[in-house]
């Protein structure tokens, strides 16, 4: 077995921002691994905000590499349990090696991912197509450029009412809107009674990530759905979230791969809160997993590769209508550049 990795920087169609950080290129970590007969790729994208770089990513798996090519597993949750001390504190890093593990194991089991889960790609949901902060002229041209049945439009702003209403103007789309952890309680409450007129869906992680008793209040009051992402990073943060929202977002980086990931989807079903998987601007090496589990989900956020100026990878290709895996077995997406 071999592990290897590369570094590739992803350039943005558009300069995307969101309530906390702003970028027009996307670092990205592309892993293989390669048994002399398949290979598997996975992939993790770097991220200041959770102070994760190319560089600790790349120093812990190669902290994992002996571990990977000369220890046993048979399986990529027996390589996560055998690996997890080493990816403790970098689970951007686990996610990229757990995910290749699974497109290897699956080839070598013949199957596509989505057979071996037993999944039905007709059930995937439509993803949503993602509008990040700028002026409202540019936001509506984003809207214009691509035009799509669902939009996530990223708010934060001091004006975050008056986009939304000016956007309603343009389309009859579905709406939902991803604060990034702007909001107090009191706003998200106030907000929810318009958002709801203006038909949006859901409300997606309004307040800072640690104020649960804020979310209680707006788990009670809110007249939207309230969505968790960055107050439901790991495993044990799903039942943290169970009575201050209504469902969680899964970031599969975030949370360490698809393995853990579909842990965390299996426990909030369990609990009757809807389930989500959301994506961070990876190539169509990382949004391909991900659509393998979307028939698992009530929502998806799959459309990173789709906000690439140029993708470096084949996979999963998206429309409004369908959606088309790759022929081969595996996760089945292929690196190209």
């Amino acid at each position: 077995m071999q592990l290897s990795y590369i570094v590739k920087d992803l350039v943005l169609k558009h300069t995307f921002t969101i309530a906390h950080q702003s970028r027009d290129i996307q670092d990205t970590v592309i892993v293989r691994l390669d048994d002399g007969e398949m290979y598997g790729y996975g992939e993790t994208t770097t991220n200041p905000f959770y102070g994760m770089t190319a560089e600790n990513i790349t120093r812990c798996l190669e902290e994992a590499k002996d571990r990977v090519e000369n220890g046993h597993w048979n399986s990529p949750e027996e390589l996560w349990e055998n690996t997890k001390e080493i990816f403790k504190s970098n689970p951007f890093a686990q996610c990229a090696l757990d995910m290749a593990a699974w497109d290897l194991f699956t080839k070598r089991q013949g199957k596509k991912l989505y057979e071996y889960l037993r999944l039905d790609p007709k059930n995937t949901p439509t993803t949503n197509f993602t509008i990040g902060i700028d002026s409202i002229e540019k936001m509506v041209s984003k809207m214009k450029e691509v035009d799509w049945p669902i939009y996530k439009i990223k708010l934060g702003t001091d004006h975050d009412m008056e986009i939304i209403r000016e956007l309603r103007k343009y389309t009859d789309s579905i709406f939902r809107i991803d604060a990034n952890c702007a909001w107090t309680a009191e706003q998200s409450i106030r907000n929810s009674e318009e958002l709801a007129k203006l038909k949006v869906e859901f409300m997606e992680q309004p307040l800072p990530k640690d104020d649960l008793e804020g979310m209680k209040e707006v788990f009670k009051f809110s007249k939207l759905p309230v969505i968790a992402d960055e107050s439901c990073i790991i495993e044990s943060d799903v039942r943290k979230c169970f009575g201050h929202f209504h469902g969680i977002n899964v970031k599969l980086v975030k949370a360490g791969g698809i393995t853990p990931g579909l842990r965390m989807l299996q426990e909030a079903k369990s609990l009757g809160m809807k389930t989500m998987v959301g994506c961070m601007t990876e190539s169509s090496i990382g949004i391909t997993a991900i659509a393998h589990i979307a028939p698992l989900l009530d929502y998806v956020d799959m459309d990173g590769a789709m906000l690439l100026a140029h993708d470096i990878a084949t996979g999963v290709r998206i429309t409004p209508d369908t959606i088309t895996f790759p022929e081969g077995n595996g996760i089945g997406a292929e690196l190209i550049s």
